[in-house]
């Protein structure tokens, strides 16, 4: 489990010195990251290029986000019932078979096998994603766990950054296919990594029903936790919120800048891993310039989403101008910058406050609400952009955002020192501890 606790919070360096567990993690997300991107970029250049259609496109998104959320009360109760780290591994060799199905999609009307295997490969993430989030405390001290969620999020934003554009650049130069390849060999490096890791899992599970009611049981029980502990809810409304009102309907939006406005590489592919890039730029950069001024203060952290908020749909704002491709990737690395900051810290406090027995529940139906918010956003533009100009769209987008921006702003003025209401709210037994 947890190593010994530290005085102080730990820095980025000293942590992935000095915990072997948090090592291999880290070593894993970065690998499979990698692949992600690649099949991300191939995938929507793929349909782009077969359809022409921003439906197709849109279509492909919702998949991807639908099929996670179909699975999430069982990823949830999985991830609480069973070994986490064997849940990653067994998700990770899953995949890899998986995305190796995409080479045999080459014409218009084989469209429905990448749509099914992107169903098989995201309902599979599914439980991966959640048992990550819920592992990460069981790895680390309690003064680790910000660098670690940190570390973590700047990670997925780097490679996006550099996955998406060295993707983009491997679609344009060699041709899409070669991407879902690497994409299948890096889940397989990550399953190997993950494997390195000595997690000890003592939960014991004698005489317990295995059915699939009592899991649903379990996972409406994660439910109406939230509903006793009103603040924990809240905080999980805001990845929710920024899927909805821009990450689900830019992902549709930017193929359509890339295809026809800004046109770099085979199908726009180039451009689209450029935009990519600068999303990830901005989603790393957010919350760790942030996090100096913030630590791991919870009233802190829940101001500086407020800021994000605003930087986010700034960034909208600036896109939408569509002045140039160079002003573009400014917005678009501002937007993320902002989706970043809300990103990071809402996890960061709800790992801060969840005690073990729900943290892979509650990550589930965050994560269900999220994958459900980025479907509506990603079928909304793909309305959209049949229907509205680009420009129209991205104003609307950034005018909305502001409003989740303002409501969190007014739920931390009229519920006044939420830290210590939301620890206040938990019974005795269910305030969470420094693991170790």
């Amino acid at each position: 489990m947890a190593p010994a606790t530290h005085k102080s919070p730990a820095g980025y360096f000293e942590l992935v010195r000095s915990n072997r567990n948090f090592r291999y993690l880290w070593f894993g997300q970065i690998v499979s990251l990698l692949g992600d991107w690649f099949n991300l970029i191939a995938s929507a250049s793929l349909i782009a290029l077969l359809t022409g259609s921003g439906v197709a496109v849109g279509s492909l998104f919702v998949v991807r986000m639908l099929a996670p959320f179909l699975v999430s009360p069982f990823a949830g109760v999985a991830a609480d019932r069973y070994n986490r780290k064997w849940l990653l591994i067994l998700a990770d060799l899953g995949r890899a078979v998986t995305v190796l199905g995409f080479l045999f999609v080459r014409r218009p009307e084989q469209i429905w096998l990448l749509y099914t295997l992107t169903a098989i490969q995201l309902g599979i993430s599914g439980f991966f994603f959640p048992s990550r989030n819920a592992i990460l405390p069981d790895l680390v001290s309690r003064p680790e766990l910000g660098a670690a969620n940190a570390l973590s999020s700047a990670t997925w934003s780097v490679m996006l950054a550099f996955g998406a554009a060295l993707g983009g650049i491997v679609a344009g130069e060699w041709g899409i296919y070669p991407s879902f390849i690497i994409d299948a060999v890096t889940f397989l490096a990550s399953a190997v990594l993950i494997g390195q890791i000595a997690y000890d899992f003592r939960r014991e599970r004698d005489g317990e029903d295995d059915s699939v009611g009592a899991a649903l049981r379990e996972y409406f029980d994660g439910l109406r936790y939230l509903r006793r502990h009103v603040d924990y809810f809240v905080i999980t409304l805001h990845k929710p919120a920024f899927a909805l009102l821009v990450s689900g309907t830019f992902q549709v939006v930017q193929v359509t800048l890339a295809e026809q406005i800004f046109v770099y590489g085979e199908g726009g592919s180039t451009g689209l891993g450029l935009l990519y890039a600068a999303v990830g730029v901005g989603t790393g950069l957010g919350p760790i310039i942030a996090r100096r001024f913030t630590g791991d203060r919870g009233r802190a952290l829940r101001v500086a989403i407020v800021v994000g908020y605003g930087v986010s749909a700034a960034g909208l704002a600036l896109v939408a101008t569509l002045s140039s491709f160079g002003v573009v990737l400014v917005g678009t690395f501002l937007r993320g910058f902002g989706n970043g900051i809300g990103w990071v810290f809402s996890t960061q406090l709800l790992l801060q406050l969840l005690p073990d027995r729900v943290r892979g529940r509650v990550f589930s139906t965050e994560f269900a609400m999220l994958t459900l918010m980025n479907a509506a956003g990603a079928a909304t533009g793909g309305w959209a952009l049949d229907n509205l100009e680009i420009a129209t769209i991205l104003q609307a987008m950034a005018g909305l955002l502001l409003i989740p921006g303002l409501l969190w702003a007014l739920w931390l003025v009229f519920r006044p020192d939420p830290e210590q209401m939301s620890l206040a709210e938990s019974t005795p037994e269910e305030v969470p501890h420094p693991p170790g």
